[in-house]
């Protein structure tokens, strides 16, 4: 798979411009089209008044909105004063519903979506959950902490293994990136309790397939007994100095109920470094 448009939400979050610094380098260095999308809409600027003056609730919303455009406009000057510097192709949108659903839409027609971590302040109208866009997005998603900068993928990258589909999906749709990093590590985190079949050798297969695609890898098998492998994952992340984690994102939605499984889960509460995930 090649990289031939990204699409990055620009949503004034913490991580906003790390994330628009980082998807802009990836867009330069696969000279793919870069999306903005702007995902704080008007959908979510009707404001809550105890009075039911239909003349103050008209004031209060235009004010809502004129607030909206007005950063919608800021940030759309940013975007674009960035694109201009690395020199790509670039278009601006603005979601006009909800930004979970709206961002989930524009990502189908992506090859890589660059979205934020949730924060402790998270609002889930006007900022896409990022395990909603993992989930239901249909293209691998690169979500970005919201504390630290990353401007480049080079280094070395991180794949957590566990034999499984959503793994092996990620794994697929990470190439693009594997091939551009100086080595990588498949890690295997107690193999033995795997529901999947790794075979005689854990992680032997998955880097031999690498291999062949030229990517240099080697092979970590983590076995502690009762260690949680979020955990493992991002302590042994720190100990490579990683710029990357690759791994499948496990989990299911239904209506607004999400469920995802417990790594998933911790990894998305927890990271510390870019992860490219996939389901």
């Amino acid at each position: 798979m090649s990289i031939r448009d990204l699409l990055v939400t620009i949503d004034g979050g913490p991580s906003s411009d790390a994330r628009l610094a980082l998807a802009a380098t990836l867009a330069e260095r696969f000279e793919a089209h870069l999306i903005g999308l702007h995902p704080s809409s008007t959908a979510s600027a009707s404001p809550y008044s105890a009075s039911f003056d239909s003349t103050l609730f008209d004031a209060a919303m235009q004010e809502s909105c004129s607030r909206l455009k007005q950063r919608s406009e800021h940030a759309r000057v940013g975007f674009e004063a960035v694109a201009a510097r690395h020199g790509i192709s670039a278009e601006w949108r603005v979601a006009r519903g909800f930004a979970g659903p709206d961002t989930v839409l524009n990502c189908r027609y992506a090859d890589l979506a660059v979205v934020g971590q949730r924060w402790t302040d998270f609002d889930g109208l006007n900022y896409p959950d990022p395990a909603d866009v993992v989930l239901d997005a249909g293209c691998p998603v690169l979500v970005v902490p919201a504390v630290g900068q990353f401007d480049r993928i080079e280094r070395h990258a991180l794949i957590a293994w566990n034999a499984g589909r959503e793994a092996a999906r990620a794994v697929r749709d990470a190439l693009p990136l594997l091939k551009r990093v100086r080595s990588a590590t498949v890690l295997v985190v107690d193999p033995q309790e795997s529901p999947y079949g790794h075979g005689e050798e854990p992680g032997a297969d998955i880097a031999r397939h690498l291999a062949r695609h030229g990517i240099k890898v080697e092979i970590d098998r983590w076995s502690v007994p009762g260690a949680n492998p979020a955990d493992v994952i991002l302590s042994r992340a720190a100990d490579y100095g990683s710029d990357l984690i690759v791994m499948g994102a496990y989990g299911h939605s239904r209506v607004r109920e999400l469920v995802l499984g417990g790594v998933t889960r911790s990894i998305l509460q927890q990271m510390t470094v870019p992860i490219l995930m996939s389901h």
